[in-house]
């Protein structure tokens, strides 16, 4: 791939998480001027450089760099299915409506915590339905979650963030969070409770309650050591059987000496 069409690509992932070439700058420690070049096409990128783009912009290498890359600004486009590995597998399928009110509800009883960015949010997301899916062998909301460098990322999330703001679902502000920049989402609606059973309204506040003091670091950090994180490979899915093989503090159900997961 040359570097013209590689930076086209860099562009519109920057563009669809609404970051401006001065916050890039800033979050990934390249000069404003190199990211003018380099989404021109007039510079090689570093390695170094690649990754870093990789962790700000969620995408992976293969993503960045396959003949069919396309960037999903129309979350009607996103295929739910995907595809089985050779591990015993109940195959995510996302509900949409479910998982929007699930991000709509988490945000609502974090209401007023600074600290609650895009990177504790993702968190919060994932451990409410891997915890979920340990307990009752069922999805939450059926989001498919990736392994980047900052811990477990929803599938497709900017497409579904940007189309709820689009949707007067959410609005989007950015602030300053000792020192750094930080973008935040506030529910504009209600969530509708009917979406959720007393059971999966049990697992998300146990974790709301549990890791959303946490900062963006420290919740990052955190997710480093459950083990459907450390046992997947970086930038894929994360098969959710392996909360099956967590420990503690991570493991939210009790098992029997009888019960086997192989």
């Amino acid at each position: 791939m040359n570097n013209k069409e590689l930076g086209v690509r860099i562009a519109k992932l920057r563009n669809i998480k609404g970051i401006s070439q001065d916050e890039l700058s800033s979050m990934i420690g390249i000069s404003r001027p190199s990211i003018v070049q380099l989404e021109q096409g007039n510079r090689n990128i570093k390695v170094s450089e690649l990754k870093s783009l990789s962790e700000t912009l969620h995408f992976s290498m293969d993503e960045i760099m396959s003949d069919d890359f396309d960037v999903i600004t129309d979350i009607s486009n996103i295929d739910n299915k995907e595809e089985k590995s050779s591990m015993r597998i109940s195959v995510p399928e996302v509900n949409l409506d479910k998982f929007k009110n699930l991000i709509i509800y988490i945000l609502e009883r974090c209401a007023g915590k600074p600290n609650v960015g895009e990177t504790v949010l993702y968190k919060l997301l994932y451990f409410s339905d891997f915890n979920y899916y340990e307990l009752y062998e069922e999805h939450l909301s059926g989001a498919t979650y990736r392994k980047l460098m900052n811990g477990p990322v929803p599938l497709n999330v900017d497409a579904i963030l940007k189309n709820m703001v689009d949707e007067k679902q959410l609005t989007s502000v950015k602030t300053d969070y000792y020192g750094y920049t930080q973008k935040r989402y506030i529910p504009l609606v209600n969530s509708d409770l009917k979406m959720f059973n007393g059971a999966e309204i049990d697992v998300i506040d146990k974790v709301i309650d549990s890791l959303s003091v946490m900062s963006a670091k420290g919740i990052s950090s955190y997710s480093h050591d459950d083990m459907p994180w450390k046992a997947s490979k970086n930038m894929e899915q994360i098969d959710y059987d392996l909360v099956f093989y967590r420990t503690a503090p991570y493991s939210v159900r009790t098992y029997n000496d009888s019960e086997d997961y192989d």
